[in-house]
Parts: structure tokens; sequence; C-alpha cells
């Protein structure tokens, strides 16, 4: 019955991922899928996760079916979360959210929403973007294009990006990253989404954005720039974000769709129709992981206790860019490695070529995605040092035999 049933090619980054743990060099090193790892390689249990998991194990609370939008507790934290506590739009009852499976069960739910009620709508993208946007709203039957972003200077292509979005029909999709854009990590200024803003409401474009990475930019309320500046300037919205990253919960699932709206009578609309979208697909979300966040963004403690953690990771990554910054320059002085330190959150992306990202894995077992994509989390003090020397010898062609390896 089942033999007409084509093969699935798999995920490009879960493929490289399963690779890297069957290498069996021992100074491998993953630099390829985005997932916040420590100076062990490990993604970290952070203590206000674990002391809400541990409060909700001796408190022994039932488990029915939540609601089909989600836990209200964590609805109602993500929201603040995002736009601040007593922002306008809350205030006056104006944004739907439903709590969905991991920002990608937010993505594709939107998309579907899109799909039903903006059927003629055509959704634009960044080039480049993460790979799995183009799949969420094609399969969701949505036509798909892309607009520049990315120069091959390292920087943002901001003319160029605004002269097609001014040429955009009425009622585009417009996805635009809200922060630590992936996997450039090349992102707008302030002063830049000033100037977009105005754009996006005189063409009636309906932005939809992005956010995975809150905090790991330049901090929780600075990432959140582009969500509150859209929100003052009145426009309507789409909204995914997640904090699998920040608080080390990937397994749990913890995303949110949010849709900001003119007034309180569309909000309530639209948050019926996201429901009727959750109920055709997974009918309710999982409970543990919204409990989870719910408890740590409520409980003062426990929230000072994750933005420190939070504060750390940034840190950290902030660090190791500048340690591959300066041992990159001290190998290759001629050259301006200056991206690494402009770029932003976990990503970077170092125009390697795939012949070249073939030949740090099978010369030196370091592992990049083809499109040259870094995850910079997945440096350690240990490895830097072999890791400029990887990227500086592909960089100029030298062999593995005229350099030592450590």
């Amino acid at each position: 019955m089942f033999q007409h049933v084509e093969a699935f090619a798999g995920d490009a980054i879960v493929a490289l991922n399963e690779a890297f743990h069957r290498d069996t060099r021992p100074h491998k090193v993953n630099l390829s899928i985005g997932i916040y790892c420590d100076e062990q390689g490990q993604v970290p249990a952070q203590h206000a996760v674990c002391e809400a998991e541990q409060y909700l194990a001796e408190t022994r609370q039932p488990k029915p079916y939540l609601p089909m939008e989600g836990s209200t507790s964590f609805r109602n934290a993500m929201q603040e979360l995002l736009f601040g506590a007593g922002h306008e739009v809350l205030a006056q009852g104006r944004v739907a959210t439903v709590q969905t499976v991991g920002s990608s069960g937010a993505l594709k739910a939107g998309a579907e929403f899109i799909c039903q009620w903006f059927p003629s709508s055509a959704v634009w993208l960044s080039d480049p973007t993460w790979d799995n946007h183009h799949s969420l709203f094609e399969s969701a039957g949505l036509s798909v294009h892309s607009y520049p972003y990315y120069g091959a200077d390292g920087g943002l292509r901001f003319d160029a990006m605004l002269e097609t979005l001014r040429a955009l029909p009425r009622h585009s999709v417009v996805l635009l990253h809200a922060c630590c854009h992936n996997p450039t990590g090349v992102d707008l200024t302030p002063a830049q989404w000033q100037l977009l803003i105005p754009v996006l409401q005189q063409k009636a474009l309906i932005p939809f954005l992005d956010l995975a990475y809150q905090g790991f930019g330049d901090g929780l309320e600075e990432d959140a720039y582009a969500v509150r500046a859209l929100a003052q300037s009145g426009m309507c919205f789409l909204l995914a974000n997640t904090l699998s990253k920040s608080m080390g919960v990937y397994a749990e699932r913890c995303g949110a769709l949010s849709v900001v709206c003119a007034d309180a009578a569309q909000a309530e609309r639209v948050l019926g129709q996201l429901k009727s979208t959750v109920r055709q697909s997974y009918f309710s979300p999982p409970a543990h992981g919204s409990r989870v966040v719910a408890r740590v963004l409520e409980d003062p403690q426990l929230r000072a206790s994750w933005e420190c953690d939070l504060t750390a990771m940034r840190e950290r990554i902030r660090s190791l860019r500048h340690q591959l910054h300066a041992a990159l320059t001290r190998r290759s002085p001629e050259r301006d490695f200056g991206y690494l330190l402009t770029q932003r959150g976990m990503f970077s992306y170092t125009n390697f070529t795939v012949q070249q990202v073939r030949s740090l894995r099978e010369t030196y077992a370091i592992y990049l995605v083809n499109s040259g994509r870094m995850c910079i989390s997945g440096l350690r003090a240990d490895n830097v040092e072999r890791v400029a020397d990887a990227m500086a010898a592909v960089s100029v062609g030298i062999d593995e035999a005229t350099m030592a390896v450590a």
C-alpha cells in the first residue's frame, strides 16, 4: 500500500548534528545546530528552571487538558515579557495570544491563520533566513519570496530592503527577525526600525515578527525594541516567540503566537480563530513547560535568578566572539573579521563556501552548516585557537599537512 511513499530528505542541520555525534575524532567541534551549550558542551540546567520543576513536583498539581489557547498564566507572562507590564496594547486587550508547540508551532499557526484570512497575500522572507521558514509557510499554501537583507560585506542591505518592501502589494506579509537574526546575526538598529515602520504602514503590509532569542542580543528589554516600536506605532502584526533557548527548555516546546489587533473586539475574534487552528492541529498544548515558564516569570526570586543566568550566557557569547576575532586577526591580520563583533546573538555568517565548510568538517572535524552559519556558543575556551587555525587555513587553502592540529 505504501510503496509510492517517497523517502524524507531529512533536515540538513539535524542530519549534520547526527553526523557530528557519530564522528569519533576527539577534537571535533560542533558549530552547527542552534542550541546554546556551556563550556562543557551541554545545555545548562538553569537554577530557576530546576527550582520551578521541584516546586511543581512537590505540589503534585493535576494534569487535565489545557484550554486550546493554553495556560492563562503562561500567556499573560509571555505578553508582559514581550510588551512590558502595563503596556497600552495589553491594558486595552488588543493582543490575542495562544500557547504553541515551540516557536515553530507559532509560525505554523500564524501561517495557517494568514492563509485562511489573507489567501491572496504572499510571504516575504529575508535573504537569507532560517531554512524552515520557507517550508512552514509554503506547507500552509502560501507563496513565499525573499527581500534583500545580508550583504557580502557582512552588513545589512537596508536601502535595498526598503526599496523592495515599498514595491510590495498591500497586505503582503513581511517576516522580520526582531533580534539576533538567524542565520546571519545582522540586526536592524533602532534607528533603522524607525525608518522601516513607516514603510510598513504606508504600504499596508503585515509584519510577522520572529523572536526566538530574546535576551541573547543586548538584554530582555533591549531585544524587545522592535515589538514595542511596532506596538507604539499602532500597527497590527503577528509575533512568534519562545523561551526554549533563553531558559534551556528546548524539549518542553514553550512557544507562543501573539496577534496585535486594532481593538479588543478584533482581538477576541482573532483569538477564537487561533483556537480553531489549534483545535484542528493538536487540540491542546502541553502543560509542564508552560507551568515551569510561568513559575519562573511570576516568582521574583526565580525571575532574578533566570535573568542572572541569561546575562551570563549572553556575556559568554560576547566574550567568545572577541576571543575568536582576536585569534583570527593574529593569524590573518590582512583580513577584516569585524563581523564577529558587530553581529549579535548565537549566530554569525562566515561567508565560507560549501567547499570550505566541507573542508572544515572533513579535515579539521569542525562542523558548520553549508551556508557558512556558525553557532558561536559551540566554541569553548579550549577550542577557540584550534577553530581559528582551521578557519584561517581554509580561508587561504592551506592543506592540513602544513599546519599542526592540536
